[in-house]
């Protein structure tokens, strides 16, 4: 399973690579606008240069023939680049317009197993679910998950699941045994994955046992 990490922030991307953790970036008009000082092209650009991975980024419009500029537009900035589109009616035609284009297409805000399906049928290569959106609604996030692999597994449609920003790191490890490709998240929740309790205490016993031996061990 892919890690990726839902941000813009080039000093998260540039951590997450220099560790080697980080498998794309996944951005969002939201955060884009939070992050990018004058010209959010140049913004992304700079997200590639610091990451071989996939770059996701978002159209701006939704209606079928601004989609399917926005979309050609973002990917003439990088190969990188995976065009974002919000899976609703007018957007089926600009996704499958810009499939037929040779660009790689994520359908976001896909809930559910028939919407993804549709997302196939349209020309995604990716579909991505937020978690934290379904577990608030009262669903069964990992559930959806789970019900979405299996139904592409099924259907041979080649196509993976993203999932993004997991609530912790168990629901991140239940991610993986649902069967998502790639799960999104915060630099925060990718630190968090690193730390256990148990591991603060084995590390501290390591440090005591490694004092002890050091008093026997010549210098060389």
């Amino acid at each position: 399973m892919k890690i990726f990490l839902a941000t813009a922030s080039t000093d998260d991307v540039a951590w997450g690579a220099a560790h080697g953790m980080l498998d794309g970036v996944l951005t969002s008009p939201a955060l884009l606008a939070d992050e990018a000082r004058t010209d959010a092209r140049e913004h992304l650009l700079d997200l590639c240069r610091l990451v071989h991975g996939p770059i996701f980024a978002t159209v701006q419009a939704i209606d079928a023939a601004g989609a399917y500029r926005d979309g050609r537009d973002l990917a003439k900035l990088s190969d990188q680049i995976v065009v974002q589109l919000p899976l609703v009616e007018d957007t089926l035609g600009a996704m499958r317009r810009l499939h037929a284009d040779g660009v790689r297409v994520a359908a976001t805000h896909v809930y559910n197993t028939a919407q993804a399906l549709l997302a196939v049928r349209a020309g995604a290569s990716s579909v991505v679910t937020a978690l934290d959106q379904l577990d608030a609604a009262g669903h069964d996030a990992i559930g959806v998950v789970r019900d979405v692999r299996a139904a592409f597994d099924s259907s041979d449609a080649e196509c993976d699941v993203i999932a993004v920003h997991p609530a912790s790191p168990t629901q991140f490890g239940l991610c993986a045994c649902a069967g998502a490709d790639a799960v999104a998240m915060s630099e925060t929740l990718c630190r968090a994955l690193l730390v256990h309790p148990l591991t603060d205490r084995g590390v501290d016993q390591f440090l005591g046992d490694v004092a002890r031996l050091r008093r026997v061990w010549p210098v060389s």
